[in-house]
């Protein structure tokens, strides 16, 4: 008999990538939206679409009536707490019996940063939730470079506040497949376990843009900026003011030295290496390529 997983934050990076990694699996499929407009990508990839908000309790017992198992991602903001407790206390009420939760690289009451100090709470109460619990605490997705796109494609270049860091960043494809893998073994086999996830190596910006150049056949500069002029890029983009200094603190965290590591878990959960940046630059290149006119 399969079992229904629950995925929230559907129409995200992480959690598509997720549900494209448990394609042909045997699971039912359940999405929770917060707007029934953007249902079309979850239905694509097999999923039976609710309507509901992980700020709204009353909102999400028909989306976990019948659910086994929940792959919880909240939204980041000052509110991420109080939407994981509303998922956990939906997940409770209907008897669900295991909970993987996404959160953050460093994780903690003292980390460097609100959003990892949000992210520790969360962490804490899925620990004592009284189901089965597994927590995934990635670094630094590749990912996050497509945010620079537009710019390696008209200018060579891409600008980041994060001066020399080195970084064990991961390809949000191996986080799917690493939350699939969870999510399809028996409950019992990863209980308790919180799993930091890397990619190969440590990665300065300067490296990254030498594998990017690569894969695009032309060079690719990387220049630091300050903060402020980030800051001012991303509000400038729309972002709210409330991501835009989430954003400043880790930079600041990487900046000094904070994500300079590489884990071997992935490795142990997959049983293969990482993706490296060389293969998320060859297979995301068409997005740093300028458009060609007509």
């Amino acid at each position: 008999m399969s079992r229904t997983v629950l995925i929230t934050g559907a129409t995200g990076t992480v959690s598509t990538a997720l549900m494209n990694a448990l394609r042909g699996a045997e699971v039912d499929l359940r999405a929770l939206v917060r707007d029934g407009s953007a249902a079309d990508g979850p239905r694509e990839r097999g999923a039976e679409v609710f309507t509901g908000d992980l700020g709204d309790a009353r909102s999400l017992p028909p989306a976990f009536e019948g659910v086994r198992d929940l792959w919880l991602l909240t939204p980041n903001g000052p509110r991420a707490p109080e939407n994981a407790m509303n998922a956990v206390w939906a997940a409770r009420q209907a008897g669900v019996e295991r909970v993987v939760r996404l959160s953050v690289v460093g994780a903690a009451h003292d980390a460097p940063n609100r959003s990892g100090r949000l992210h520790a709470l969360s962490d804490r109460e899925i620990e004592r939730c009284g189901m089965r619990w597994t927590i995934l605490r990635p670094h630094w997705f590749m990912q996050n470079l497509l945010n620079e796109a537009g710019d390696i494609a008209t200018t060579g270049t891409f600008s980041l506040n994060m001066a020399s860091a080195r970084i064990g960043m991961i390809d949000v494809r191996d986080v799917a497949e690493c939350a699939a893998r969870v999510l399809l073994d028996d409950p019992d086999r990863h209980h308790g376990e919180t799993y930091t996830l890397t990619g190969p190596r440590s990665l300065t910006f300067d490296e990254v843009a030498r594998e990017l150049g690569l894969a695009l056949g032309r060079p690719v500069t990387y220049l630091p900026v300050g903060d402020e002029a980030k800051r001012k890029t991303l509000l400038g983009h729309g972002v709210p003011e409330w991501i835009a200094d989430m954003l400043e603190e880790y930079a600041r965290a990487y900046a000094s030295g904070w994500g300079d590591f590489t884990t071997d878990t992935l490795a142990g959960l997959l049983g293969r290496p990482p993706r490296d940046i060389a293969g998320f630059a060859r297979d995301h290149a068409p997005a740093f390529t300028p458009a060609r006119d007509g």
